[in-house]
């Protein structure tokens, strides 16, 4: 579950992490007096105005600007409140704003320079660790920095058994170069931040960037954030913080429906029981010649109902130009996964999109018979080689 900047910030203020104070507002008259407040209590003249999407490079969109007046927070926050913001991390379509958040500017003049960095806090995948990745070159995307200066990028493994030890922390503040007050203020943020991470089970938080004041604090600018669904049933008040609008509509359709969905931009839509085979079914279709359109799992209880939500999930996507159900019976039988497609089929009437179903595993036999003698445009197969070849034929023949 994606959060917005405004709900990670929250997040890490709970566990003392020092951040860039802001308000969100959802119209221009909200923004001036979110500014109003923000002035009384923390003395900044100037303010950010950030578009509020699940979205980096917003600055690059136009979706980050600085306001250096009451006139200019109104009218900045009335350009990007309801704009359709394209981002080198959005869609060709981009993403609607619908609320900003009011930030204090952090960047006054002081003792010394301000400087950015990068830190996140993720899991290794290959080792099974959490791990600290951090560089210099904060501000920047961080992609960019790993290919043109690799060098300047470090990471910090965390063994689990111990959790992230001070000598770490100091490693990393001795890395970005800090020393005296900004120094020890590093260590802490950083210890703070993991804390968060885990505490919160996290699998996502980058700060990018990290700021250094000229008065030598360290605190978060910004804050991405990736919440572990898995987890959200230790922190029920996160669930709270989910906003479907951020969220491809097709895949909150399907949540709702118990359906494992996620839109692709493929040509052939697969409905398939269990996630591995899942995975290799999009593999056939790519082996086929054709291009997966969504990964959808129906899990072990594929009856006439689950099936029938599953193809109108299917076909709400214009660029789907056949259909591959591919099903191994375990616990399900096959013979009553392939009455519930023809069932399915008939309760939703006219279907064009061609459709081959695979069955194999307990009754596999009596299914494909049903299929064979359903009098329905719908082609049976046994077998993964001959599933793909229909697949392919299918396509050759539009």
């Amino acid at each position: 579950m994606n959060l917005h900047e405004y709900q990670g910030k929250d997040i890490l203020a709970n566990f003392g992490v020092r951040i860039q104070r802001g308000i969100v507002a959802k119209n221009a008259q909200e923004a001036v007096a979110a500014a109003k407040q923000l002035t009384s209590e923390t003395g900044t003249s100037w303010h950010v105005i950030k578009a509020q999407v699940h979205a980096g490079g917003r600055g690059k969109g136009g979706g980050v600007k600085l306001a250096k007046n009451l006139g200019e927070v109104e009218t900045i926050a009335g350009q990007i409140i309801g704009m359709t913001l394209i981002t080198p991390q959005t869609s060709a379509e981009g993403k609607k704003v619908h609320q900003v958040l009011v930030a204090e500017d952090v960047y006054y003049p002081g003792e010394s320079e301000t400087s950015e960095f990068y830190v996140s806090v993720l899991l290794n995948r290959a080792t099974g660790r959490n791990m600290i990745m951090y560089s210099t070159e904060g501000g920047m995307d961080i992609e960019t920095v790993a290919e043109e200066t690799p060098h300047l990028i470090f990471t910090e493994e965390v063994d689990p058994s111990v959790g992230l030890m001070p000598f770490q922390a100091r490693r990393i503040a001795f890395n970005l170069g800090l020393d005296g007050l900004a120094f020890k203020e590093m260590t802490k943020f950083v210890t703070n931040l993991y804390t968060a991470y885990v505490e919160s089970d996290a699998s996502l938080f980058e700060i990018n960037p990290v700021l250094k004041t000229s008065d030598n604090k360290i605190m978060a600018v910004d804050a991405k954030v990736t919440i572990d669904d898995n987890s959200l049933f230790r922190h029920k008040d996160y669930k709270d913080l989910r906003d479907l609008r951020e969220e491809n509509p097709i895949e909150v359709e399907a949540g709702a429906l118990g359906l494992n969905y996620v839109d692709l931009d493929g040509n052939v839509g697969c409905m398939v029981n269990g996630a591995g085979l899942a995975m290799a079914t999009m593999d056939l279709i790519k082996y086929s010649g054709g291009e997966p359109a969504n990964f959808l799992d129906v899990g072990g209880t594929a009856d006439a109902a689950r099936v029938e939500a599953a193809f109108k999930i299917i076909l709400k996507d214009p660029n789907v130009k056949a259909i591959l159900i591919n099903i191994f019976g375990g616990i399900v039988r096959c013979d009553r996964v392939a009455q519930g497609v023809i069932d399915a089929y008939k309760n939703m009437g006219n279907i064009t999109v061609p459709i081959i179903v695979r069955l194999q595993g307990t009754n596999a036999d009596i299914a494909k018979e049903l299929i064979d003698n359903s009098g329905l445009d719908v082609l049976s197969a046994t077998e993964f080689q001959e599933a793909a070849d229909k697949v392919q034929e299918v396509l050759k023949n539009q």
